[in-house]
């Protein structure tokens, strides 16, 4: 293996044929996973709601499996740094298809304890997903890693946006064989995630990382540098704004995604009608990725974090004010919401990217996911409290406007570049 990869240090061109071959085996790998990871957002909350026969806690689903992608996330980026991306993103997915199935047979027993468990395990496929991002950027250089990160991400939505539409048919076959309507969205999951791990498993052989470590570790040594030992990355400050844009887009999106679906439910949407405005959401999440990446490496990282500041106020702004009867406006409002997020989470991403090298990328990543995970969990936790105490119409305007916090930091990091 060391002998493959160092056959790489000194050969540019093929350097370059890695990098696309990377990004093929990465699209291939986000297809599946963007079907598996539909199930949880679109019948998650209403699983729960049915077995614990209250809308108060319909959020712990979205909660638990994005605190569960926290762990995972934290797990997958030290042993990404250890032994390379394909290791650890092959061993989350694998992870992640264990508490599909999981959720399956939580469901026929009706066990809450087995449900709650295995939507833990269930988010280490969530967390693998986003972290399959990374993997395209780390033989792309600067000019290049968003559009990089874009193409990883818009692959995704093939899946994404079939796993909901998807969950009338899921749910009858579930019918037919015996298993509870709202499980079938998982048993697509379960085979989703598996093959996604499969994919990198046998394919993504040689690692980038590895690659891309070699090849850094040969110029510092001809130019007479000292490795990095770790403990540093090359701009603190980057890592943390590049976090804060992820983080808060994740809070916001999450928290009015999650309750939208059981928002519908009580106004007597079908379940097709639900799945069509998640499908349109997830779509709107991953389908701009291709013009986003390229705005982010062309008119700059900070023009597109306020972008999706914007982008997600009005999302909660029309969330908040459409009729619950609109199809349509509540369509246009996720929408919005995935648009906001999709701009917030590109050029985070590059800001962190930027911000590190790959003695540090992949553990500095993994430590961020965490938080973006963290943050998700609670934007799931707390939206099925704020709902329940005050309406949907609040929990979406107060999404909106903690949004608009994005505007002033990222123009305050712009005025205080690193020198």
């Amino acid at each position: 293996m060391k002998q493959t990869i160092e056959s790489y240090v000194a050969d540019v061109e093929k350097q370059r044929r890695l990098y696309k071959r990377t990004l093929v085996i990465v699209v291939l790998s986000q297809i599946f996973g963007g079907a598996g990871l539909a199930a949880g957002i679109t019948v998650g909350a209403l699983l729960a709601r049915d077995l614990l026969g209250t809308d108060a806690y319909a959020g712990v689903p979205t909660a638990l499996f994005t605190l569960g992608s926290a762990g995972a996330a934290f797990l997958i980026g030290m042993m990404s740094q250890r032994v390379g991306r394909r290791f650890g993103l092959a061993t989350g997915f694998i992870t992640g298809a264990i508490g599909a199935f999981g959720v399956i047979i939580a469901a026929t027993a009706e066990s809450i304890p087995l449900l709650f468990f295995s939507l833990l395990i269930y988010g280490a496929g969530t967390a693998t997903n986003l972290q399959a991002r990374y993997a395209g950027t780390d033989l792309a250089n600067s000019t290049e890693r968003a559009t990089a990160v874009s193409i990883a991400m818009v692959s995704t939505t093939f899946g994404a946006v079939a796993g909901p539409n998807l969950v009338g048919p899921m749910g009858r076959i579930a019918d037919t064989i015996g298993l509870p309507t709202l499980s079938g969205p998982f048993l697509l999951a379960g085979v989703a995630y598996l093959l996604a791990g499969l994919v990198l498993l046998i394919f993504l052989n040689p690692d980038p990382l590895l690659v891309a470590r070699a090849i850094e570790h040969s110029q510092r040594t001809k130019h007479q540098t000292s490795l990095s030992d770790g403990s540093e990355v090359s701009d603190c400050r980057g890592v943390y704004v590049g976090a804060f844009v992820m983080v808060l887009s994740q809070i916001v999106m999450v928290a009015i995604m999650t309750m939208t679906p059981v928002h519908m439910r009580q106004h007597g949407h079908e379940l097709g009608a639900v799945g069509l405005v998640i499908g349109f959401h997830i779509g709107a999440m991953y389908l701009p990725s291709l013009v986003t990446g390229v705005l982010v490496d062309k008119i700059g990282r900070d023009v597109m974090a306020i972008a999706s500041g914007v982008t997600l106020f009005f999302a909660g702004v029309v969330a908040a004010y459409a009729p619950a009867d609109s199809l349509f406006l509540l369509i246009i409002g996720l929408v919005l919401l995935g648009v906001g997020w999709n701009f917030g989470l590109i050029s985070g991403t590059a800001i962190l990217v930027d911000a590190t090298t790959p003695e540090t990328r992949a553990k500095t990543q993994g430590s961020v996911d965490v938080w973006i995970a963290l943050s998700g969990a609670s934007g799931g936790m707390l939206s099925g409290v704020i709902a329940a105490q005050s309406s949907y119409l609040m929990l979406s305007l107060l999404g909106g406007i903690i949004s608009l916090v994005l505007v002033p930091l990222v123009l305050w990091y712009r005025k205080h570049p690193v020198s």
